[in-house]
């Protein structure tokens, strides 16, 4: 089977293969688009990854192993691949559905005068030149390039398109271009309440906006809730409490408010901080914890498997996130990595931003406090640190929550209905499984 052949058999009749439109495949800081295209091929969905980028991260998770779709990366540069490109152009130029696709594309550009608004065109032109046969829907991951690229492919092809938007997506996308694609795409889903507000308020039709959170797939997250975990309290030097933290180097994860918060614990407590995770902001990061003394606490492990992060979840006393809204408008959705903290039983302690309070209900089912105040994190750290008994409650309730609202299934139902998929086709999946 080609990269670009899908399986034939009966759930095509039931509803479309689809193929979803990604801006990096695999990714490891992406588990959560990993975990629903996996959960939707076992509920009888025939899948297409398209790729704009090629993977950049050396280790995967074990759930893109058991993936079955294939993948087709696109050029992620139109000059690396011209002749591509201009065969694409040629097939498609006189295709009835190419001069909406170009009218639309000019007018884009004319607001976004960009390189990437170029390259998102050429992309899509080589998706639906290439687009197998089989394929009846488009859907992308993220309301900005990759919605681009299928919406223009959707135009190009006669293919329907749907979305789902996130985080960064939403808060950074200039409101014509969100408000237009939302009066184009079929649905549009997204994964926190907040950010389901705002897209309903720029929609011509607010019934396409649906919010499905991405929850925690608990086969995966579940087995260690009977896990006893040390007690820790911060006052042996040879045995510190351990401060865990998951997220990307960048301006909305607030690192730089999570280090001043760790340097004003008390002079006679003691701790030590793991994070893991990349992104461009590790070498300042890393400057700023030696101004302030804390350097030689702190682990850097970069970005790491699932098997590693999940010994992590299960060995730390406390997990910290300082979210905030970045300089340009960025910001979290609802952090997967605080509900895989929760799953764990680990005890939360995170900022009072975008979705977090959604998830967290503070001194509840963990900590929260205002986004941007390092002397409020610490207090809320010397706190948990101080008292085990404190974090075994919350802890618990933190999961019990969880496992209540925040379970994946809830949200794969919901995508299970809005990509038409019936009873009947997830039977014929499994009947295919079994006679491959």
């Amino acid at each position: 089977m080609s990269a670009l052949d899908l399986p034939a058999g009966p759930a095509a009749t039931i509803a479309p293969a689809t193929a979803f439109v990604l801006k990096g495949y695999p990714r490891l800081s992406e588990t959560f688009i990993a975990q629903e295209i996996r959960a939707l091929e076992q509920r009888g969905l025939d899948i297409l990854i398209v790729s704009l980028r090629q993977p950049t991260d050396r280790a995967t998770h074990p759930i893109h192993r058991e993936i079955t779709a294939p993948v087709v990366y696109l050029p992620e540069y139109l000059h690396h691949a011209p002749g591509a490109v201009l065969a694409a152009w040629r097939a498609l130029r006189r295709r009835p559905g190419y001069r909406a696709a170009r009218r639309t594309w000019w007018r884009d550009f004319k607001r976004d005068p960009s390189r990437n608004r170029v390259r998102r065109f050429g992309q899509a032109l080589v998706l639906a030149h290439r687009l197998p046969a089989a394929i009846g829907w488009l859907h992308a991951h993220f309301l900005h390039t990759p919605a681009s690229v299928a919406r223009y492919a959707s135009l190009l092809t006669g293919l329907p398109w749907s979305v789902s938007a996130h985080a960064k997506d939403i808060w950074t996308t200039p409101e014509w271009d969100k408000t237009e694609k939302l009066a184009d795409c079929r649905w549009l889903v997204t994964c926190t309440a907040a950010g389901a507000t705002h897209l309903r308020a720029l929609a011509a039709a607010p019934e396409r906006v649906a919010l499905a959170y991405h929850g925690v797939d608990l086969d995966r997250f579940g087995a260690a809730a009977t896990v006893a975990r040390p007690r820790r309290a911060g006052a042996e030097a040879r045995d510190p409490a351990v401060i865990l933290s998951v997220g990307r180097l960048v301006d909305k994860k607030g690192y730089p408010d999570l280090l001043d918060a760790l340097a004003r614990l008390p002079s006679t407590m003691h701790w030590r901080f793991v994070h893991i995770g990349h992104g461009p902001e590790r070498a300042r990061l890393a400057r700023q914890a030696a101004a302030l003394g804390i350097a030689d606490r702190i682990a850097w492990l970069g970005a790491q498997p699932h098997d590693v992060v999940l010994q992590h979840y299960r060995s730390a006393d406390v997990f910290a996130l300082a979210s905030r809204i970045a300089g340009d408008g960025d910001r979290d959705g609802l952090p997967n990595v605080l509900m895989e903290a929760q799953s764990q039983g680990l005890a939360c302690v995170a900022t009072a931003v975008a979705a977090i309070p959604e998830l967290i209900v503070g001194d509840d089912t963990g900590l929260l406090v205002p986004p941007r105040d390092p002397p409020a994190l610490s207090a809320a750290l010397e706190r948990l640190i101080g008292d085990p008994e404190l974090r075994a409650r919350l802890g618990a309730a933190g999961r019990a929550r969880l496992v209540q609202q925040f379970s994946h299934v809830h949200g794969i139902d919901q995508l299970a209905d809005l990509f038409g998929l019936a009873s009947g086709q997830q039977e014929a999946c499994a009947l295919r499984s079994m006679h491959r």
